[in-house]
């Protein structure tokens, strides 16, 4: 029968973890940094406390019993949730002290992190972002690998079973070479795209396929066997005439200054349009701490880059 008078304590849920994955008393004793007859005294009053036998013992070594078997995965869930419950404590008294892995697609990390990492910084001296980019289904899936801690990523595809804060909304717009017949107009007429030549990234970039959508609902011609593999190869590209590209707002921002043999325009009364958003895992024991940062995040590009993108408001 159980023992009502006491209760299973958190280290003895931890004893009770570290002897079944090791099936071994001493060897966990070693790993926990206490003594063998410690370990052992803490399993039994927690066998005592629970009225349960959770260890099978023989001279052919220690194994869980079916009761163990059942329990197991209790423990490790409280003292999971504990870990995490610890973490959202120490942030929310402290600040967060870490380094977190950070992934975003290389058509936005280079032109949109250089306006917003140095005013984190100031805000959370302690704080680091460890940052890889890649393709987005390529961020989705290291999240749920635990390879990212949380991702910048386009909205449209974004798994529903992330913890998802909508950032931004950015524009594409249309680069033509400065030799183009439409180069001295601002705003393209829909119905000019008809038959033109428009180069994108390699498929693997959800930027690809916003792109192919454009020119299949326009009429313009995609061009797959000159795909680029960067947003510079497109615009070098455009510039040597082999087409026309639409290249994001950010990276015109960033990195065209004077597009003397480039002419950047937008398709009227049409704007074409990208959005994106922070995410991470919805067990992640940060998840208090990246809504806060989500919001960072707004403000510092609302205060920085406002004239280029529009800032989702909750």
């Amino acid at each position: 029968m159980p023992n009502s008078h006491l209760q299973p304590s958190l280290k003895q849920l931890k004893y009770f973890v570290a002897v079944a994955h090791t099936l071994n008393f001493r060897r966990a004793s070693y790993q926990l940094h206490i003594s063998q007859p410690t370990l052992t005294n803490q399993i039994v009053k927690l066998e005592e406390s629970l009225g349960l036998t959770l260890f099978e013992r023989s001279r052919n070594g220690t194994m869980l019993s079916p009761d163990g078997r059942e329990l197991l995965n209790h423990a490790e869930h409280i003292l999971q949730t504990m870990t995490e419950f610890q973490s959202v404590a120490r942030e929310l008294a402290q600040g967060p002290k870490t380094t977190f892995k950070l992934g975003i697609p290389p058509t936005l990390g280079p032109y949109l992190l250089p306006f917003v990492l140095p005013q984190l910084h100031q805000l959370y001296d302690k704080l680091k972002f460890y940052v890889r980019e890649s393709a987005p289904s390529e961020l989705h899936t290291g999240l749920y690998k635990g390879d990212y801690d949380l991702i910048i990523s386009p909205l449209a595809g974004m798994p529903n079973d992330f913890i998802v804060e909508p950032l931004f909304t950015e524009p594409l717009k249309l680069v033509l070479s400065s030799e183009h017949p439409m180069s001295k107009d601002v705003l393209i007429e829909p119905k000019h795209l008809r038959g033109q030549r428009i180069l994108t990234l390699e498929d693997k970039h959800h930027f690809h396929h916003q792109v192919l959508d454009i020119c299949n609902e326009l009429g313009a011609e995609l061009q797959r066997d000159y795909e680029g593999t960067s947003l510079d190869t497109l615009r070098q590209m455009v510039v040597m005439g082999m087409g026309a590209a639409f290249l994001p707002g950010l990276y015109v921002h960033s990195e065209m200054h004077v597009p003397e043999s480039l002419h950047v325009c937008e398709i009227k009364n049409k704007p074409i349009l990208r959005q994106h958003a922070l995410a991470w895992r919805n067990t992640s024991p940060s998840r208090v701490f990246f809504r806060e940062l989500a919001d960072r995040f707004r403000r510092i590009i609302k205060a920085r880059l406002s004239h280029v993108v529009e800032v989702h408001t909750l």
